[in-house]
């Protein structure tokens, strides 16, 4: 099992009324990037980015290029995804993002 797939309840922030949580897949693959970590977004929207983006972003902010991830509060991340569209802010709960990044370390690249 060199894949690590998880499911996390994720806030998008809108402008418009809250929809509640709704599950982002969280997607790390070894042996196709071994420093890139996928978040899948409901309706097909899927950021690839640095796992130690993610990382560094759980304790203080964080940036490259297009994507954001900072603290919010003491148990709380966000991961803001910019584009030609527009902005996509995502509040995730810290403790989901972490025990996804330890996975991740535990993870092994299948040799052929």
């Amino acid at each position: 099992m060199s894949v690590v797939e998880q499911y996390a309840r994720a806030h998008i922030v809108t402008d418009e009324e809250d929809p509640g949580a709704v599950p982002v897949l969280l997607r790390y693959d070894p042996d196709s990037d071994p420093r890139t970590v996928l978040v899948d977004l409901p309706g097909a929207h899927e950021w690839a980015f640095s796992r130690a983006l993610l990382e560094r972003g759980l304790r203080a902010p964080a940036e490259s290029g297009a994507v954001r991830v900072w603290p919010c509060g003491r148990v709380q991340a966000v991961v803001e995804f910019h584009s030609d569209n527009g902005v996509e802010v995502v509040q995730f709960d810290s403790k989901a993002l972490l025990s996804f990044l330890r996975r991740t370390y535990t993870a092994e690249p299948v040799h052929s």
